[in-house]
């Protein structure tokens, strides 16, 4: 009896062996997908109020996931059954990351004095607040869920040839990361002010201190809008890699110019392309809409 349960004990420790091996691997892997994600949500968690910035991240988080709860037992499933399907799943994903991006650079190039609108109004009152708020939040995770999907494949990738209880560990642990290690690092940026502050106000006259409360507030601004420039950016490069890694007819497109040149140019141009159909078609849809709203 005791020879077999010290049998089962290191066959437990051989197992979460392989799969810390396997996750710093994964975890490599993933490390450019996970520091898109982190500058594109510290981009969408920033922008309201001080006293909504944690309420906010909190609510992004658990849509985050509650995206994981959903992704991973799903690219398991397909896997084992439909891998095919993954690929469609990841160019339709691309598709929304480049649309994302692409709006993005249209409304600074085209529409600046209009780019205000792109943070939440604290001024319309509650209500409106509140509903801008709760736009923002569900866009930051349907986007949260797009990057999420491709950090869970990936993960996926690098354990394929290992046993399905490897691969289940191995992508739970990823996506667990995923989660914590992106919005606790969002957490800490958004409330560097708050950091800032009480550093100058609580150091009685400590120099070294109060410095570094002044860096820490007149940086917040910077690195907010750093952040909003590598969110875009993320966001072109994530869905153009997509692009040429999944859509068979783009591998033998452009090949003379370097990788990260292809993944912008068709993350924007195919973003772009997007953009204008969706500005046709949305109006359309809203006429049916209203149409529907007063036959009613």
């Amino acid at each position: 009896m005791g020879v077999s349960i010290f049998t089962f004990l290191d066959d437990i420790a051989a197992l979460m062996d392989d799969v810390a091996v396997a996750s710093k691997v994964a975890t490599k892997k993933t490390a450019a997908i996970l520091g898109d994600d982190l500058a594109v949500n510290a981009e969408k968690a920033t922008g309201y109020a001080p006293s909504r910035e944690l309420p906010v991240l909190w609510a992004i988080s658990k849509g985050s996931f509650i995206n994981k709860l959903i992704i991973v037992p799903l690219i398991l499933i397909l896997n084992l059954y439909a891998p095919f399907v993954i690929k469609i799943l990841l160019v339709i994903g691309g598709i929304y990351l480049s649309y994302e991006g692409a709006e993005k650079i249209i409304e600074l190039v085209f529409h600046k004095k209009h780019k205000h609108l792109s943070h939440v109004n604290t001024t319309a009152g509650p209500a409106n607040a509140l509903t801008e708020e709760k736009k923002k939040v569900s866009a930051a995770i349907k986007t949260d869920f797009i990057l999420s999907l491709e950090i869970v494949i990936i993960a996926l990738s690098t354990v394929l040839d290992k046993n399905l209880l490897i691969q289940i560990m191995t992508v739970s642990v990823v996506a667990l990361i995923a989660t914590v290690g992106v919005y606790g690092l969002v957490a800490i940026l958004v409330r560097m002010d708050d950091m800032g502050y009480r550093l100058i106000h609580s150091t009685n006259g400590n120099k070294w201190a109060s410095t570094i409360g002044t860096i820490l507030v007149k940086g917040l601004p910077v690195i907010v809008r750093t952040l909003e420039v590598l969110g875009t950016i993320a966001l072109i490069l994530v869905s153009g890699g997509i692009f040429i890694h999944y859509i068979d007819y783009f591998h033998g497109v452009l090949t003379g110019i370097p990788l990260i040149v292809r993944e912008i140019f068709f993350g924007l141009a195919i973003g772009t392309i997007t953009v204008i159909l969706v500005s046709f078609i949305k109006p359309i849809f809203i006429r049916i809409g209203s149409k529907r709203q007063r036959a009613k």
